[in-house]
Parts: C-alpha cells; structure tokens; sequence
C-alpha cells in the first residue's frame, strides 16, 4: 500500500477502504508518513467530503491510535457528555454530579483549555486540594464506589488527532465536517463511553457560526456513534451570547454551584436540565425524556446533585467545604463594574469577543504555556433583552491587576461586546434542534 495512492484516491473522490484509513492514519501517528504527504489527504478530504463508513473508520484508526480506556468494570452504562466549546460553558462540573446522583455512572476524561477561559480541568482546580491526575485504578474504583469522577486525559490519548489537528490548522483544512466529527468522536471513543450525548454550539461565540453549518456537523457525530455502536445524541444550543453569567475559573465554579443549589442563571439551569435529561435516558434510568427530564429535576430540587459535588471534591482530595462555603475558592483582588453609557435594551451580546476579554485578563491562554488565573474574569450583569439605563453595570471585570491603562481597554473591549436597541427584543432561543439517528427534530 502507497500513501500517494490513497492520496489520489480520495483527490478523485473515491471511497478509501478500512485498511486504507488504517495505514495512513498509524503510519503519519507513528512519523512514516511526512506532513506533506497528510495535508496534500485532508485536502483531498476538504473538498471531497468523506462516507458515513469512512468517518466512522477514520474516528476509529484515531481512538486506536493510543491509550483507551477500558470501563468495562464499571456496573451500567456510562455516558459521556461533550461540548464543540463556547464561552462561559460550564456543564460537566454541574452534569457530572447531576446525572451520577441520578445513577447513571459518569467516568469523564476532561482537557485543559486553549483559548477564552480554561478547560474542565482547569476549572476544577480552582476547587482547593482537587486532584485532576489518578491511576486508572483508582479512577474505576472511585466510580464504582459514588458514580462520578473526572480526570485530566492520559497524555497518549488520540495521538493521531492531536497531530492532525496541529496540521489541520496550518494548512486551511480545519473547516471540515468529517474531519472535525472524527476529532471529536475519537476522543468520546478512546475514553470508554457507552453512549455519547452532544453539546453542538451554534452562533457567533462558537466554531460553528451557522445552524445549518452546526446541525451537518451534529449529524456526521450522531451517524459516526451509530456506525461504531454508541447511542449518541446531539444537541444544538445557542452560543451568539455567554452561556450563564461568569466567564472565568473560579467564577464558573461557583456559579455551578449555584447553579446545582438551583439558584443559578436560567438558561445555564436549563440546558443542564436539558442535557441531563438525554444522559440519564442514554444511561438507562428513564424510559423516556420527559420522565428522565423530571428525574434530573428531582436531583435538583432535593440537593442530591450538590450532595453527589461534595462527594466528588472529597474523594479527589479536594475541600468539600467549598461547596458550601464559596469564599474558599480563589477571589480577585479587584472587582470593577463596566457601566452603561447610553439607555436601551441589549439586543447583541459577542461571545466570542467577551471570550477574548477574559483571555487577555488571565482566564485562558493563548499558548500552551500560558499560566491561568484562576480568579480573574468577568461577570454579567446583563443579557439579551434586559433594559439598562445609563450608568447602571452591564458587567464586573475580576482583575488581579488594576494598571489604569489596561482597566480602561478591558472595559472599553467589553462595551463594545454590547449592542442595544430602542425597542424590546425577544430572549435568545437556547435549543434549537436534537439530532438522534432518526433524524433532526427542531425545538
């Protein structure tokens, strides 16, 4: 077998076999094949597009690429949950206990973030004493034992599409539907999950800008999970505005736990709900969504989602106290509210660029090298449709550094995120669409 054959192949639009998938992807893992030869392929793929079939073998060679997780000790079915990213997204630290007390296991394998604020990991750290690294077997056990644990990914995960993405994204070929499902999937894949439940963003604070765009994308993952034997559902949710209220580590921490006391922003509440409901009806503890949407309500309600966080922090060395006593966790030295200028109603809130704000004050990193603040961020305290008044705060910067010149652009950056109207304009719709290997069912 030649790599230039298959190169060819696909450049004609042909359909590449299994073995042929298999060869280029285990041969450029393992420096065989030069980054040339792989680019001139996932161009080739751009333009030309790739079968159900060849997807699900593309995601398949990279999960295989490297280490893979074996759940199988694990009593149930374990669903995992993943979000294409956005800004103030802060779902697994309040799904993870939501859905475990629910008693579906959850054994999550989380990154570190590249870009607005932190990844999962991150976040967790800003819980004191949280241990992100664990054996496997103590991982498996502590699952076994409360239903919930969540670790950083082994570093030898998805070798394969580590370096693909690196590649993909200097050389103009990272917009492609096939090659991103199999990004994605083959990390949920290698991870050990049973079932998949997706969180697709749409809008102007996510990768994928459009809905039609986000719904093709949520279709190739639904198809790849079907093809490769995982129930995998979709979910596409808005992201042309931040996701809850806090934009930062330690802030999104506390703001889940708020939000699993039921005293968070609504529309973090409810698409919590919303997927939770999807994983505990994957997972088995419902027939149908509504009696697991009423299930997840229930944990809710009863606090068993923070009973099952307190679990979680304490079996990962962490202080349970937090959970209760929110002033442990890592505080700004500096709180400063960015007020309005001009009356009128929010119509336009960018994600993308509050995102970018957030990064630039600390909260994320724009190398790998970067360090995180942990304190540092922003917090709304507007959204779409909310009536302001001239000097009243459309947000707070949590800064751990108040130089006058870097105060005034950060809060000059995020006036301009806001946009307003002088008259009323609807909420945003949260959830647009599910996607399930029936079909796209729009809400």
């Amino acid at each position: 077998m030649r790599t230039v054959d298959i190169i060819q192949k696909k450049r004609d639009g042909e359909t590449l076999s299994a073995d042929e998938i298999e060869f280029l992807i285990q041969g450029y893992t393992r420096g065989e094949i030069p980054d040339y030869q792989m680019s001139a392929w996932a161009m080739a793929v751009y333009f030309n597009g790739m079968t159900a079939k060849e997807t699900a073998d593309l995601t398949m060679a990279m999960a295989r690429s490297g280490d893979q997780a074996d759940l199988s000790s694990i009593p149930g079915v374990k669903v995992d949950k993943h979000s294409t990213g956005g800004v103030g997204d802060t779902t697994t630290l309040i799904l993870g206990p939501l859905v475990a007390a629910a008693g579906v296991p959850v054994a999550k394998m989380s990154g570190r973030g590249l870009g607005h604020t932190g990844g999962t990991i991150d976040k967790l750290e800003a819980l004191p004493g949280f241990e992100i690294e664990l054996t496997k077997e103590r991982f498996l056990e502590q699952v076994k034992s409360i239903g919930v644990s969540v670790i950083g990914q082994s570093g030898n995960m998805t070798p394969a599409d580590k370096k693909l993405y690196a590649l993909r994204d200097v050389t103009g070929t990272v917009e492609s539907i096939p090659l991103i499902a199999s990004s994605v999937m083959s990390k949920k894949i290698a991870s050990g999950a049973d079932a998949i439940v997706l969180d697709v963003k749409t809008g102007s604070g996510a990768f994928m800008k459009s809905l039609n765009e986000s719904i093709q994308l949520a279709k190739a993952m639904v198809d790849i999970g079907e093809q490769v034997g995982r129930e995998t559902v979709a979910v596409i949710t808005n992201m042309d505005e931040p996701l809850g209220l806090a934009i930062g580590n330690a802030l999104e921490v506390r703001e889940a736990i708020d939000t699993l006391k039921g005293q968070g922003p609504e529309d973090l509440q409810e698409l919590c709900l919303v997927l939770g409901a999807h994983m505990i009806q994957l997972g088995g503890k419902a027939a149908s969504y509504d009696e697991a949407r009423a299930l997840a309500e229930r944990m809710l309600q009863e606090g068993l989602g923070t009973e099952k966080l307190k679990q979680l922090v304490a079996a990962q060395g962490g202080d349970a106290a937090a959970v209760d006593r929110l002033e442990l966790l890592p505080a700004a030295e500096y709180q400063i509210p960015v007020l309005a200028l001009d009356d009128g109603i929010v119509s336009h809130i960018d994600a993308e660029s509050l995102g970018i704000t957030a990064m630039m004050m600390g909260a994320g990193r724009a190398t790998k090298e970067d360090k995180i603040d942990l304190a540092v961020g922003i917090v709304l305290k507007k959204k779409v449709g909310d009536r302001v008044e001239a000097g009243e705060p459309l947000a707070e910067l949590h800064l751990n550094r108040n130089e006058p010149m870097f105060t005034e652009e950060m809060t000059q950056q995020i006036r301009e995120a806001f946009a307003f109207s002088a008259d009323e304009v609807p909420r945003t719709k949260l959830v647009y669409a599910v996607v399930t290997k029936q079909g796209v069912q729009m809400v």
